[in-house]
């Protein structure tokens, strides 16, 4: 079960350097339900998600890097590309900070996983957060997957 709360970002925080990066890559094979195929630096998965929008079962299934590039070239719509920050906020929390590339440049969002939804409820963003999207599938990966970068206020 995936709890998350997810953010658009006012400001990067200014020692983005210091914490880990990862650069992904992912395409959807179908989008209703949820089936993504995502290249995570060299590790490569297939996942399924259920609809949503706090709280979504996921599975994930490894794949080889043949299967990725096979299942790559039947995905639908556009590719998503980003930076991945990981940025520890307590000792069981942290901030999934997504920098958009390619047709989303310009795009960055947080997102923050937690173990209970009481927890997601009672969690107090950080100063650096703007606007919520939690409630709005508009900023699911899926959804940007069939969306022009023009309705995201995005020069494409």
């Amino acid at each position: 079960m995936e709890i998350e709360r997810k953010f658009l970002v006012k400001k990067l925080p200014e020692d983005l350097a210091a914490y880990p990066c990862h650069q992904i890559e992912q395409g959807y094979l179908c989008t209703d339900p949820v089936v993504r195929i995502r290249r995570q630096d060299h590790e490569y998965y297939l996942t399924y998600k259920s609809a949503g929008l706090m709280t979504r079962s996921e599975y994930n299934l490894p794949l080889n890097e043949d299967a990725y590039g096979h299942l790559k070239a039947k995905t639908d719509g556009n590719l998503i590309t980003k930076k991945r920050y990981c940025i520890p906020i307590s000792e069981y929390l942290n901030v999934e900070l997504d920098i958009f590339e390619g047709a989303f440049t310009g795009l960055v969002v947080a997102e923050v996983e937690f173990g209970t939804t009481e927890e997601a409820q009672d969690f107090l963003p950080l100063d650096w957060f703007g606007d919520e999207v939690t409630w709005s599938p508009k900023y699911h990966n899926s959804t940007l997957s069939q969306a022009d970068p023009a309705d995201y206020g995005l020069i494409v």
